[in-house]
């Protein structure tokens, strides 16, 4: 899977990555880099986040700021602008990419456990939108933020439930924010990926004997998983001017695996051929 933008797509754009240390928030990041953007990564560990920036930096010869920031924390975050704006000048966009989730039957979690989710998904993207949103409209500067999301963000699901409320609120807050701040030209949107594996959070959420029973792969249309390279040419789309249009929309990678779980006949694909020839010799006795 190649990049699809343009090269310097994304050239003289400061970009922040919360959670761009590994994962998802790596895999773009590093693309953002590849198209010209300066980056800056946060997490709570400096020790990661560092190794991180000299990886990024070899493999693209980009720049690349690493700041510790616990995004539950506003001062935190403020010190995160302040950072950046003091090694790179404006900030011209945020993704949103930090998260916490983990499987479990509701009724087995603590009330701390719902709030560690909740915090750093809902608290921690609010926190780092409202701290860099006000920073843009006192510098009357324009920006974008890209927010990740989850299709069970709309729909719910059962054994995330943490995750489900707080992720519902963050689609909440790009759709209200693309109204109310559109005038200080803010754009907010969001991608909501589906599986793509990564080190070590596909473990703990797809544990082998679940993984097993339920087989994510049993769910997606298009029967594989998603590429980070497909994940970041979107987000390289939606955080770059070509998509200066876009504005409070959320878009859904997912090979097809929410639209087909929404289906009341999906199921159906699990019918052989041998069952529809007989349920159509059925139906044709009876006309």
């Amino acid at each position: 899977m190649e990049g699809m933008l343009k090269e310097n797509s994304l050239k003289g754009k400061n970009i922040i990555v919360t959670g761009g240390g590994t994962g998802l928030g790596k895999s773009m990041g590093k693309y953002f880099l590849e198209l010209g953007a300066n980056l800056i990564i946060t997490s709570r560990k400096l020790e990661v986040l560092e190794k991180s920036a000299d990886e990024l930096e070899k493999e693209t010869g980009g720049k690349v700021l690493p700041v510790a920031c616990d995004i539950r924390k506003y001062d935190e975050i403020l010190n995160v602008i302040e950072q950046s704006e003091s090694k790179f000048g404006q900030i011209h966009g945020v993704l949103n990419n930090a998260a916490g989730n983990f499987i479990s039957p509701t009724e087995r979690l603590s009330h701390r456990a719902f709030d560690i989710v909740v915090d750093i998904v809902l608290r921690g993207t609010y926190n780092f939108t409202l701290a860099t949103g006000k920073n843009w409209i006192e510098k009357k500067q324009p920006g974008t933020f890209l927010n990740i999301v989850t299709t069970y963000a709309w729909t719910g699901s059962g054994y995330v439930v943490p995750s489900a409320c707080a992720k519902a609120g963050v689609l909440s807050l790009i759709r209200s924010l693309a109204a109310e701040w559109a005038k200080y030209k803010i754009r907010s949107n969001a991608i909501a990926p589906g599986p793509f594996p990564t080190e070590g959070a596909w473990e703990r959420l797809f544990p082998a004997d679940v993984a097993e029973k339920i087989d994510p792969l049993k769910r997606i249309p298009l029967k594989r998983f998603g590429d980070h390279q497909e994940l970041a040419n979107l987000a390289a789309y939606l955080m770059s001017d070509y998509s200066a249009y876009v504005n409070g929309e959320v878009v859904t990678i997912d090979g097809g695996e929410w639209i087909n779980g929404a289906g009341e006949f999906n199921g159906l694909e699990a019918v052989p051929q041998e069952m529809w020839d007989k349920l159509e010799k059925m139906r044709s006795r009876k006309k």
